[in-house]
Formats: C-alpha cells, sequence, structure tokens
C-alpha cells in the first residue's frame, strides 16, 4: 500500500527546562502521570517497569485509541524510548526523549517518528491522497506543538 510519505514522517522538539536532569527523568519515566500534562494522552500504566505500558490517547472529534508501548530505549538519565503498538505487529510509531544536563537546567530534545505500522494517519492520506502532504504536515506540527504543552506542565508539576 501507498502511504504517501507516512512512514518515517518526523518531527521534534528542544527545549531548555528549568529543572536538574534526574528531576526530569523521573517525569519523563512517569508514565501515569503523562494524563496530567498531555493534550492527547489521557491515561498511562506500566505493564512492566522499564519495558512495556499502556496508554490512551483521545483526538479531535472524539475519536479515542488504546495502544501498548515497547520501551526500546532506556539509558538512564538520558535517554528514554518507545514503540507504539495498536494492536498489529508493527509498531505505529516511535517517540523518544533525550535529556542533556545543564546543571540546574536541562535541554530536552523529544522526538516522534512515524511507521511503519498502521494508523489514523495513514488511512486519512490514502483516502485523501491528493492532500496527503498538507494532512502530514498538519499531524506533525499538532504533535510539536503536543510536546511542547506536555513539557511546559511536566516542568510545572515537577517545580
Amino acid at each position: 500500500m501507498n502511504d504517501y510519505g507516512v512512514t518515517g514522517a518526523t518531527t521534534g522538539v528542544e527545549v531548555l527546562m528549568h529543572l536538574p536532569i534526574h528531576e526530569l527523568w523521573s517525569g519523563v519515566t512517569a508514565i501515569e502521570r503523562y494524563g496530567e500534562w498531555s493534550p492527547e494522552c489521557y491515561y498511562g500504566a506500566w505493564l512492566e517497569p522499564r519495558a512495556r505500558f499502556e496508554a490512551r490517547n483521545r483526538f479531535a472529534g472524539g475519536l479515542e485509541t488504546y495502544v501498548t508501548c515497547t520501551v526500546t530505549v532506556f539509558q538512564e538519565p538520558k535517554r528514554f524510548g518507545w514503540d507504539v503498538y495498536g494492536g498489529e505487529e508493527l509498531p505505529l510509531a516511535h517517540w523518544e526523549y533525550e535529556l542533556v544536563d545543564r546543571g540546574a537546567e536541562t535541554l530536552v530534545r523529544q522526538t516522534f517518528t512515524h511507521g511503519p505500522g498502521d494508523s489514523g494517519l495513514r488511512m486519512g492520506v490514502v483516502k485523501y491522497p491528493d492532500r496527503a502532504a498538507e494532512i502530514i504536515q498538519g499531524r506533525l506540527d499538532e504533535l510539536a506543538a503536543n510536546m511542547r504543552t506536555t513539557l511546559a506542565a511536566m516542568e510545572t508539576a515537577l517545580s
């Protein structure tokens, strides 16, 4: 199936946060608290600490998704990443945090990469191939804005 550029579509943010790295690490790995901070993820719970967790997301229009995530990177206190599965064998996305120690502050790089599994984004661009670039960029922009919102809320809660 032609995915019109969905697989590998990526976005990210870089934010200097006013928290030391160890405090920020406790936040980015606190899956159970993402519902307090994220505009989309309203629930998270560890299934196996440092290995797998589940999450529930709510999108505009009332769509909800239930996903299982497998931790692929756990390098305390510098990198934390996971693949997202929606029931199929292939991950539909990869999320990752990279933390850079700056003493009383931490530089955070958060990234999202789509695919190769199925997702709402893929369904949208297959349905509207003439608008694929616009749909993909719109979603990537939304994800980047959500990352900034989540990090700001996390910083406030952990300060």
